[in-house]
């Protein structure tokens, strides 16, 4: 079956729609019985696709779980109310006190914090590793670790991993890998066929799409499903029927949306590479983005989400003013909606501790939506006038 009819397909099982084209919503905190045996089985089943509770999860959960295990290739799928909330609870699944976690350096800052807030007072000590290590993570692993977190291409800067090297050396060690596949969303990577253990998604971007519903997913391999099922439902993490019903409506229309945003958004970065006053585009699909011969090995496509750096060195204030002001590109947090975003990036090397960041050239990021690119060109060119008098020019 192909992507686009896969999409279209998948989650639609009968026992969840009633056979209706979207499955109903179905809210429900305590379920009904009508034998003791029935109950029964169903607590036997912890959820997996019968009611039990309302934690577990309705039908509308377990179409969702359906499609994005489907999509990824795994083994079954938890939900999560943010991608934060997903990330910790994959981690805190599998994390111990007493153990030793790998975690790359250009990682979601607040993975970072999880990890040197939360899992230090917990007893889990944390290696922060360079995102272009390779063969070399072998030397960082220890007797007591236990996860190699990867996050590929790397936030906001965009390293590319060497994901089937690094979960080869790991599984050599015994240890479990998890990804945070947010960026290729489900369809442009398959993180299981190249040595994946968990894959994790902020589904509030690309599988909702429409910036209005905050979601985490986690799907795990056969070997580590049990675990991850079971220990996300003790830290409580559920999410409601309606954000479900919002996410699988979104989740139909992901493919054509991501065709549509990569098609912008490499125009856009190849206008930006030809100007004089860019350095480099921090796009994985480009040469200049590094890890760029591990994106032409491992992924399908690209979306919207890249950065680029400037040549000349500027200030707070003309930063300011290449972000303020425009028309079409809107500053705010996360991305994978329909709409263009742009931040102005300081204070990288504040959250690097295993590589280095030159913070002397200025850095943007932005998301590419689904407007017209001669009109978030011109915004862009807009920006740059704007950039260049704050300097001075």
């Amino acid at each position: 079956m192909k992507k686009a009819t896969q999409i279209v397909s998948l989650g639609r099982d009968k026992k969840w729609s009633k056979g209706v084209v979207n499955p109903p919503v179905v809210r429900a905190s305590t379920v009904i019985f009508d034998t003791l045996e029935q109950m029964s089985h169903a607590a036997a089943k912890r959820g997996e696709g019968e009611m039990f509770y309302g934690r577990r999860g309705t039908d509308t959960h377990f179409a969702l779980q359906a499609a994005i295990a489907e999509l990824e290739g795994g083994a079954g799928t938890a939900l999560y109310p943010s991608g934060a909330a997903a990330i910790s609870g994959a981690l805190l699944s599998f994390l111990k006190s007493g153990d030793h976690l790998l975690m790359v350096d250009s990682v979601y800052e607040p993975t970072r914090d999880l990890c040197d807030k939360i899992l230090k007072g917990y007893g889990v000590e944390t290696t922060y590793y360079d995102p272009l290590i390779g063969a070399g993570i072998d030397a960082l692993i220890r007797p007591n670790t236990k996860v190699l977190f990867l996050e590929s291409p790397g936030s906001i800067t965009m390293e590319v991993q060497d994901v089937p090297t690094l979960c080869r050396i790991a599984h050599q060690h015994g240890l479990i890998t998890m990804l945070d596949n947010t960026w290729s969303s489900p369809i442009n990577c398959r993180p299981f066929e190249l040595g994946i253990d968990i894959s994790i998604q902020a589904a509030t971007k690309y599988i909702v799409g429409h910036s209005d519903v905050m979601m985490g997913t986690a799907t795990a391999t056969e070997q580590y499903w049990p675990q991850l099922r079971e220990n996300s439902y003790l830290l409580g993490q559920c999410v409601s029927a309606d954000d479900a019903y919002l996410a699988l409506r979104g989740l139909r229309t992901l493919g054509i949306r991501l065709a549509q945003q990569e098609k912008n958004a490499l125009e856009i970065a190849h206008w930006l590479d030809a100007r004089d006053d860019v350095d480099h585009i921090r796009h994985p699909a480009f040469p200049s983005c590094p890890g760029h011969e591990f994106f032409k090995r491992d992924y399908l496509g690209s979306n919207g989400l890249f950065s680029f750096v400037l040549k000349q060195g500027g200030n707070k204030k003309a930063m300011q003013a290449f972000v303020e002001g425009m028309e079409h590109f809107k500053m705010g947090f996360s991305w994978g909606g329909y709409e263009s975003l742009i931040l102005a990036e300081f204070g990288i090397e504040r959250i690097r501790t295993a590589t280095q960041w030159d913070s002397s050239k200025p850095m943007f990021r932005v998301h590419i939506g689904l407007e017209d690119t001669e009109d978030l060109i011109a915004d862009l060119d807009a920006a740059f006038a704007r950039y260049h008098a704050a300097l001075g020019e």
